[in-house]
């Protein structure tokens, strides 16, 4: 089934996200060559492609996963829950109905 992982990023966390992004796209690249990978990306804090230094306010993850306790693991071991990027991270089914 596909899961949305939304996380919200703390305050101020720009340097740690950028650190940590290699290991976590690397993780997301892992699910797209896999074929669980639906969309992922990040919310600019500004409504900008590139926010600079406003940074981003967390990020939407969809991804398959056999079930609610894989998805939520493969979230908590995500490089910036690890490095104190993420704030808050939740977990949710989702179906997906359009395109």
């Amino acid at each position: 089934m596909w899961f949305a992982i939304h996380a919200t990023d703390h305050p101020d966390s720009l340097a740690k996200r950028m650190a940590a992004r290699s290991e976590h796209l690397a993780r997301l690249h892992t699910l797209q060559a896999e074929g669980r990978l639906l969309l992922a990306g990040p919310f600019p804090a500004i409504a900008s492609e590139d926010p600079g230094p406003a940074g981003f306010t967390g990020s939407l993850i969809i991804a398959e996963f056999a079930s609610q306790a894989d998805a939520e693991a493969w979230a908590g071991a995500d490089p910036y829950v690890v490095a104190g990027v993420y704030a808050q991270v939740e977990v949710k089914p989702f179906r997906k109905t359009l395109p």
